[in-house]
Order: structure tokens, then C-alpha cells, then sequence
């Protein structure tokens, strides 16, 4: 505000450090996690080229993406963790949210060359080497099953870490389809079955990376996170005693696992003191989990807050 505007103004915050992004002691998790599935990604392509499956190469797809969201995870647990500069007065929080959208475009290009070369091996089915899918694909359940258990023990306490986890089990259970597939095709000979798996792994892929996309869009344009109502926020700050109204009030998730607040609270009454913003703030990320709340009390001096109609940002 302007000092014409004679307001008081007082600001609480709140930083909540206990939500971690991929604590030190997964570091090693990250890496051997990445370069076994690196390793088997390219071992899953190339055998599903010379094995003629599609579902294969549609499963090393897959794969190939989850070994960039364990990249992206690990890059942005770094940055996150950055402190803020002169120039970057968040730190690179945000960035987790670009690493997220960008992982979605990356995958719907993946899975638009695998959905052509499905369909043409649809229309023009090709000899597939059942006992070869069957191996390959065993394998990635043995590697996948090994990595989601090297995050086990993370995954109810930072989000980063749980979907490295739910990546990697899901990965295994693609898998463990492909071997059935490869079992029917040995069994029956029926090479159409081949493209049909790949189509269901894409359309499983498609699904989760829909997902993906629009929450990170969401993000990116700092729409309110998912489980918290501004309409709820917004009651609970009017209904604090001392407070006759609130305006100017923005949620936004400063990172993929961390939330911000801002608001102003008009208070007739006179300011309220410390003790009442640094309640509030707790109270916030208690119920909210709202871990950076920034909170502006204007005293009625009959002055207008330029911010006063919510139209106005």
C-alpha cells in the first residue's frame, strides 16, 4: 500500500520445513533407481524391436517416462531445497511445477508415435516372439518391484518420494500384463494380441498423464491447490474475532508440495499484535496446510484499500 494510505500493516509467515523433498538419505535411491531402469528401458526397446512387439516398445516407453519423473523428481527435490536469492525471492520452488508439465508434453509425444505404430500393427499384424516378451517383461517386474521398495519407506511422508513409489509399482503391474500377453500369443498364436496390449498400456499411460497435465497447467496458472476451498479459507479468516472483513485473499502452491497465502484483514478494532498472526499462521497450516501465509491488517482510517474488490489483483 501507498503511505498516503496511512494503514497498519503486519505481515505473519510461516515456513513449513517438515515437508521435505526427497531427503539427503534418497539420494542413492534416485540414482540406482535411474540407472537400473535406464539400463532395462533400452534392453525393453531393443528386444521389443527384434521381437516384433509392440507392447514392449509401448511398455519401454512407459518405463522410459517414469525414469524422467525419478529425474525430475530428483532435480526438483534440489532445487527446492535452494535457499531464495535477490532475483529469485521464492528460491526455484517452482520449479517442480515446470518439471511436471514439462514431463507431460514428453509423454504425449511418446505415446503419440507408439498409438500410430499400434494402430499400423493392427491393420497388419506382425509375427511377435512370445517367450522373449515374456522374459523382458519379467524382468522389468523384478526391477520395478526393487525400486518401488527403495522408496517404501518414504511414501507417507513426502509426496516427491510417493509417486517415485506409485510410478514404480505401477510399472511393475504394466509389466506383469505384458507377461500375461506374451503368454496368450505363445499360447494361442493370436498375434493380434500384441497391438491390443500396447493400445491398453497407452490408454493406462494416457490416463495418468491427462492427470498429470492438468494439474500441472493448474499449477502453473497458481489456481488454488486441490483439497483446500477458498470459500472455507475465506470464512475462517472473516470469523476470527476482530476481523469485520477480508479482502485481497490469493492461495497458490508455491512448489508441487508447498502452499502460500496472502490476505488482508480489515480490523476496526486496532491491530491485534504478534502473538494473534503467529497463532493464525499455525492455525492455517494446521487445518489448511498452508505453509506460507502472508497476512496485511487494515485499521478503518477512511482510506480505501486499493485492493479492496476481489476483481482487483
Amino acid at each position: 500500500m501507498s503511505a498516503g494510505h496511512h494503514h497498519h500493516h503486519s505481515h505473519a509467515h510461516s515456513h513449513d520445513h517438515g515437508h521435505s523433498h526427497a531427503p539427503a538419505s534418497f539420494g542413492r535411491a534416485f540414482a540406482v533407481g535411474i540407472g537400473l531402469n535406464l539400463a532395462f528401458v533400452i534392453v525393453e526397446a531393443a528386444y521389443g524391436l527384434i521381437s516384433g512387439s509392440m507392447a514392449l516398445v509401448a511398455d519401454a516407453g512407459h518405463n522410459l517416462s517414469d525414469v524422467l519423473g525419478l529425474v525430475i523428481a530428483w532435480i526438483a527435490s534440489v532445487l527446492t531445497a535452494r535457499p531464495p536469492s535477490a532475483r529469485f525471492t521464492y528460491g526455484f520452488k517452482s520449479s517442480s511445477i515446470l518439471a511436471a508439465l514439462g514431463n507431460a508434453a514428453i509423454l504425449l509425444v511418446a505415446l503419440g508415435a507408439i498409438l500410430v505404430e499400434t494402430i499400423r500393427r493392427l491393420i497388419d499384424p506382425q509375427p511377435v516372439a512370445g517367450d522373449t516378451v515374456m522374459i523382458i517383461a519379467a524382468i522389468g517386474i523384478v526391477i520395478n518391484t526393487a525400486t518401488a521398495l527403495m522408496f517404501m519407506r518414504g511414501r507417507n511422508h513426502d509426496i516427491n518420494i510417493r509417486g517415485a513409489y506409485l510410478h514404480m509399482a505401477a510399472d511393475a503391474a504394466v509389466s506383469a500384463g505384458v507377461v500375461v500377453s506374451g503368454l496368450l500369443i505363445t499360447l494361442t498364436g493370436a498375434q493380434w494380441i500384441d497391438p491390443v496390449t500396447s493400445l491398453i498400456i497407452v490408454a493406462i499411460i494416457a490416463i495418468g498423464t491427462w492427470g498429470l497435465l492438468k494439474d500441472s497447467l493448474r499449477m502453473s496458472l497458481h489456481a488454488v491447490p486441490p483439497g483446500i476451498d477458498e470459500q472455507h479459507v475465506r470464512r475462517f479468516l472473516t470469523g476470527l474475532n476482530g476481523v469485520e472483513a477480508v479482502h485481497d485473499l490469493h492461495i497458490w502452491p508455491m512448489s508441487t508440495t508447498e502452499t502460500a497465502l496472502t490476505a488482508h484483514l480489515v480490523m476496526p478494532g486496532g491491530h491485534p499484535g504478534d502473538n494473534f498472526l503467529h497463532q493464525l499462521a499455525h492455525e492455517l497450516e494446521h487445518d489448511f496446510g498452508i505453509c506460507h501465509a502472508t497476512l496485511q491488517v487494515e485499521t478503518i482510517d477512511g482510506h480505501e484499500c486499493a485492493l479492496l474488490h476481489d476483481h482487483t489483483v
